[in-house]
């Protein structure tokens, strides 16, 4: 018998798809929920059905979201659920109350955890006491970084050592490297773009303050003034997001040295094109998809010195860690691989490996069918481990990141 397994996410829920048809040729019946469209899933027949919320509201909404979930599950009838993202892992666990074992997969803490504004330090109790109140209906909780399993422990949001670490939600190499064949040249994507000859420095996420771009527009004329020729190409959405959104007047002032191409489907051969990945993040990342995916396309990185960019970038090996907010320190690293190119593809090189060996999508998922496993055989067993009752948040930890060689 083929157990079902629904799994529930947010809005880019679809990025998963690789990662539920893998599932699924392992014997698993797969359901996908989110708060995105259906078409994606469909496309690869994959079930999908639909709820909602608003990602960036703190308010009564997640009681709808809560209602609804219950609703589907008690239609759909999974034997087991695994939940992503932030308010999918809050309300999921709530939602069932132990009903049928749930799977959360913590990737990354996000603004409430990352930002040190008063509104974010207010909340931070708040969910903490809600990721508490879910462990109690969680059977496994899984994190894509270690810095995330200590800050749970820590707190006592689950039971210590009841964590475990899988990191990433895989990627599919093979799928990778045909998107990058198939794609336009190198040459012609810096025509289609007039960056010919430029030293292109590229962005790809959420154009969001929490992502870091003020901090790389403030770094760009420190930059320029002694690699004239660079260019800094930022892909990704801007309009949906909310109060987060980076004004794009900030972006217009940089003109024609920075240019926003808004939200691409064809980011494998913007990697290809560039000379170096920047991702100047304020978040506590889980393993964020795009530095694998930079690593893939051989490029050096640039990132923050936060949790989850620090598992994909060893500084000084495969690219370079700055702080947060510092925009002299990105600059800095920024020129010094620009202006040692034979240093910067040693550095991709060392990534492409590093994302083949520890990242790769085959390897991700048998651990989560290994975990799946483990669930399934006790769920007759009855009962979770609960942690204990939560401690209060002594300091604002959200802001750090080990930083440390992983080698």
């Amino acid at each position: 018998m083929n157990p079902h397994l629904v799994c529930v996410g947010g809005e880019d829920h679809a990025l998963r798809i690789p990662f539920l048809m893998s599932l699924r040729e392992k014997g698993f019946r797969v359901t996908a929920v989110s708060s995105g469209g259906e078409a994606a899933f469909l496309r690869h027949g994959i079930p999908h059905r639909s709820y909602g919320f608003d990602r960036f509201s703190s308010s009564s909404g997640e009681w709808a979201a809560i209602r609804t979930i219950r609703k589907l599950m008690a239609e759909l009838r999974p034997d087991i659920i695994q939940s992503f993202d932030t308010k999918p892992n809050l309300v999921t666990p709530i939602a069932v109350r132990g009903s049928v074992p749930v799977v959360r997969t913590i990737n990354g803490l996000g603004w409430t955890f990352s930002s040190l504004e008063p509104r974010a330090l207010a909340l931070r109790p708040i969910f903490c006491g809600l990721q508490w109140l879910s462990s109690l209906w969680t059977a496994a909780t899984v994190f894509q970084n270690r810095d995330d399993q200590a800050f749970f422990e820590r707190y006592r949001l689950i039971g210590r050592g009841s964590g475990r670490v899988i990191r990433s939600s895989g990627i599919d190499v093979d799928a990778f490297a045909m998107a990058r064949h198939l794609a336009p040249s190198a040459m012609k994507m810096r025509e289609e773009l007039g960056l010919q000859s430029a030293e292109i420095v590229i962005f790809v996420g959420r154009l969001t303050r929490q992502k870091g771009i003020p901090t790389l527009l403030k770094a760009v004329p420190r930059i320029l003034s002694e690699r004239p020729n660079a260019r800094f190409v930022l892909v990704g959405p801007l309009e949906s997001e909310g109060p987060f959104a980076v004004d794009k007047a900030e972006i217009d002032r940089h003109v024609p040295h920075v240019i926003a191409l808004g939200p691409r489907r064809d980011v494998p051969a913007l990697l290809d094109m560039a000379d170096l990945f920047a991702f100047p993040t304020q978040y506590r990342e889980g393993i964020p998809r795009v530095l694998l995916e930079a690593g893939l396309a051989g490029l050096p990185i640039v990132a923050s010195m936060m949790p989850g960019c620090n598992e994909v970038v060893e500084d000084g090996w495969n690219g370079h860690l700055v702080p947060p907010h510092d925009a002299n320190g990105l600059a800095s690293r920024i020129i010094e691989v620009l202006s040692d190119r034979r240093k910067g593809r040693t550095m991709g090189a060392r990534s492409v490996e590093l994302v083949r060996t520890q990242f790769s999508l085959p390897w991700v998922v048998e651990q989560y069918c290994d975990l799946y496993d483990n669930v399934l055989s006790a769920k007759s067993q009855g009962g979770l481990a609960r942690p204990a009752s939560p401690v209060l948040l002594e300091e604002p930890a959200a802001n750090r990141g080990s930083g440390g060689a992983r080698r």
